[in-house]
């Protein structure tokens, strides 16, 4: 919360935050005795009694004392026991000795405390012109002690673990009932995204400035690690296992003899832990907690996978509402998520906000234009920017107004003790399941099984020309485009860049090309050379890999120019990335693709196109009809390049689906269909033969086909009246000079 001065009414409105803040941290040591409050364990914690003091502390001395002329502090010797680091604000204290101060006592802490928040209430009363300047720092001080107050908690159950009695911090409520969650993935096409703080309302200097990331496609796991996956980890040698770890990590590891999370032991043949609701036996389904950067990593490499980037973890978590399991809850552990919620809503996710905080890769590090504010107050963050990982989402010990996708904590990698969990990420790969972050699109694989089952049950065995794009796929198409026999490539470029001054005049200056079907991406480079007008590129593929590769090369080569790749099957409705929905459009449809669709569903398509707002103009190539022999060499090449294109399907569905067909009992076969102006690849079975796809068979008759692509030829009369069935008039059309193929204008 703003603490909202107005310079008419002054910074009334704020008083209440702060009074808010400021009681949360008295109840929290309600019930402590004065000796509890004494306690420190180890010299990254602190004592409860030193946390209220110390906040108090923070806005004596940057607020009252330069702000409030007859204030006066209780103790001047005050500011040295409760100053923290701020070495710009005078001598401190040993941190490890805290717990040695007796003195002042608690009932004196208290009483500094209403002291200081007298001079608050009054000064933040006041209509002054500094009242904007006044009203910053109050705010800062609130999120500060919010800061202090997870700590005291955390450090509070550290201190009380090392009682043999395990004493409860709250009363002990009955675990909550739970089931186990399977772990599905959230994809996210990458691109270039922003991340950090924009400048509306409140932030930590270290979470800003905003800048651009480009990020190659990802995923990040619907859910946390829970405490059922991590006793596999452990149950699987994962603290017995060297090669999982970092070195650092591992040395770490034997020399404290880590061989379970903080907190746990082994009782009656069960895992227990101890948390602040006291012993209890581990909850199997909530979040893991209490595991250092060390672990984490180590649990992840032993899964397969990799922690996120904290920029990976930011532009999927900003998408989804703040809510969770808070400091505000009362839990003071991490949960479950609702037994009664069985299915993973992989649209969602799980437990971005609140549990545990979640372990990113990413070191603690300015952001690109990053400044400390002038005076000790710019000791705040940036003076630990140095050997410390980044952690996102909050936790269970966090309060819930200190929480925005941008927040930052940071940890050193072999610390323990707050409440830090992890989450899996992993990089976009063929056969990924789940669905796409609301930032993005859909990458279809998850659509993969069904539609081959489907297509295969037919009685023209078919399946969808889409799938054979994977990543060997994609590169097998390449070199197609480059034999002599192929010539819709070379005739396209040709056309291309004999029109690239027609082109240019029918892209509005700051336009977004968005290409459908890019692949490779290089026909692109024709464009954006001839295009220098245009601000953003969009290229929309089903095969993520070679998507990444391309839009990464294409990045780096054209640096003024935005790159937002998006991994879709464009063939049915995808999301544009929002910042771009709104800009003209260049629509690009290379490679006659469109000949790949049935008719009716090339209709469908371009009228679906033409929904979009503020399209420019739609360059589509067309191949147009000829010589049937020429069109036969260029679909079965002499070098048997697409017979590996069409065979390699067979290769991913063995790969991704379990399947087991034997390529060698197929042969690839290309005819032309002269009633339907069409070329056709099919797969023909040598043999009589069954295959296993997902424990289901599927037999093959010796000759029958397996029709895997159509590529239509058009005369230009013919595809004028289709695009006209979808809404778009042909503006010009452009062919080599055999009339071998066309490119077609839109609008």
């Amino acid at each position: 919360m703003k603490l909202g001065y107005d310079a008419a009414s002054g910074a009334q409105t704020g008083i209440a935050f702060y009074d808010s803040v400021r009681a949360r941290s008295e109840a929290l040591v309600e019930g402590l005795t004065p000796e509890d409050m004494t306690l420190q364990s180890m010299e990254d914690a602190s004592p409860a009694k030193w946390h209220l003091a110390h906040t108090s502390w923070f806005f004596e001395e940057f607020i009252l004392k330069p702000r409030l002329a007859d204030y006066v502090s209780p103790d001047d010797r005050f500011a040295f026991l409760f100053n923290s680091y701020y070495v710009q604000a005078g001598p401190r204290h040993t941190r490890s000795k805290r717990g040695m101060l007796s003195r002042p006592d608690v009932a004196d802490v208290f009483a500094y405390r209403a002291h200081v928040d007298a001079a608050m209430r009054t000064l933040l009363a006041q209509k002054r012109p500094d009242g904007a300047e006044i009203s910053d720092l109050a705010e800062l001080g609130c999120h500060h002690e919010m800061q202090h107050q997870e700590l005291l908690v955390t450090d509070l159950l550290h201190a009380l673990s090392h009682n043999p009695l395990l004493p409860a911090y709250r009363a002990p409520e009955p675990i909550k009932l739970s089931a186990e969650r399977r772990l599905e993935w959230i994809d996210h096409p990458g691109g270039l995204v922003e991340i950090g703080h924009g400048g509306d309302g409140f932030a930590y200097d270290c979470e800003g400035p905003r800048h651009r990331v480009f990020l190659d496609p990802f995923r990040l796991a619907s859910r946390p690690v829970t405490n059922r996956d991590w006793i596999a980890f452990m149950e699987d040698g994962g603290y017995r296992t060297a090669t999982l770890w970092l070195s650092d990590g591992w040395a770490r590891c034997q020399r404290e003899g880590w061989e379970t999370p903080l907190y746990w032991w082994r009782q009656d043949d069960a895992w227990w832990s101890y948390s602040l609701r006291g012993a209890q036996p581990v909850n199997l389904d909530a979040p893991v907690v209490h595991v250092s950067y060390y672990e984490a990593d180590a649990f992840a490499r032993w899964a397969g996978k990799r922690l996120p980037s904290e920029a990976e973890w930011e532009v999927v978590a900003r998408e989804r509402p703040i809510r969770g399991n808070f400091l505000d809850d009362g839990n003071f552990r991490p949960m479950p998520t609702d037994i009664r919620s069985r299915k993973v809503d992989t649209e969602s996710g799980e437990q971005f906000w609140g549990d545990v905080w979640e372990w990113t890769r990413s070191p603690f590090t300015p952001y690109p234009g990053f400044r400390p504010p002038e005076g000790a107050i710019g000791e705040y963050n940036g003076k630990f920017m140095c050997n410390q990982f980044v952690l996102r989402g909050g936790s269970c010990a966090t309060p819930l107004a200190q929480m925005r996708a941008t927040y930052r904590t940071f940890f050193y990698p072999h610390q323990r003790w707050q409440m830090l969990g992890l989450r899996l990420a992993d990089n976009a790969a063929p056969g990924g399941k789940g669905r796409a972050a609301p930032a993005g699109a859909t990458e279809p694989r998850s659509d993969f099984a069904g539609s081959i089952l489907s297509g295969l049950k037919a009685e023209q065995k078919t399946i969808e020309s889409k799938w054979l794009y994977d990543a060997a796929g994609s590169e097998l198409f390449d070199r197609i485009t480059t034999l002599a026999d192929y010539y819709p490539t070379r005739t396209e470029t040709d056309i291309l860049a004999a029109r690239a001054g027609d082109l240019a005049a029918r892209a509005p200056k700051g336009a977004a090309l968005v290409e459908l079907g890019s692949g490779s991406s290089v026909k692109t480079r024709l464009l954006l050379d001839a295009l220098p007008q245009l601000a953003a590129y969009v290229p929309v593929d089903i095969s993520a890999e070679h998507l990444t590769a391309a839009a990464g090369a294409l990045a780096a080569d054209y640096s003024a120019l935005e790159v937002h790749p998006v991994i879709a099957d464009f063939t049915a409705p995808f999301p544009l990335p929002e910042a771009h929905r709104e800009r003209p459009k260049l629509l690009f449809f290379p490679g006659s693709t469109i000949g790949n669709f049935e008719i009716e569903a090339g209709v469908a398509l371009m009228r679906r196109l033409r929904t979009l707002d503020n399209v420019a103009a739609f360059i589509i190539g067309i191949d147009l009809v000829k010589d049937r022999d020429m069109l036969l060499r260029a679909y079965d090449d002499s070098e048997g390049v697409t017979a590996a294109f069409n065979l390699n399907l067979l290769i991913r569905i063995n790969r991704e689906l379990g399947a087991d067909f034997d390529p060698a009992a197929f042969r690839h076969k290309a005819r032309w269909n002269e009633a339907e102006s069409r070329i056709e690849m099919h797969l023909v079975s040598r043999d009589n033969q069954e295959v296993t796809i997902g424990g289901e068979t599927v037999r093959f008759a010796e000759g029958e086909t397996i029709h895997t692509e159509n590529s239509h030829k058009y005369t230009p009369e013919r595809f004028e009246n289709l695009a006209g069935r979808a809404g778009w008039s042909m503006s010009a059309l452009w062919t080599d000079a055999q009339h071998h193929f066309g490119v077609a204008v839109l609008t």
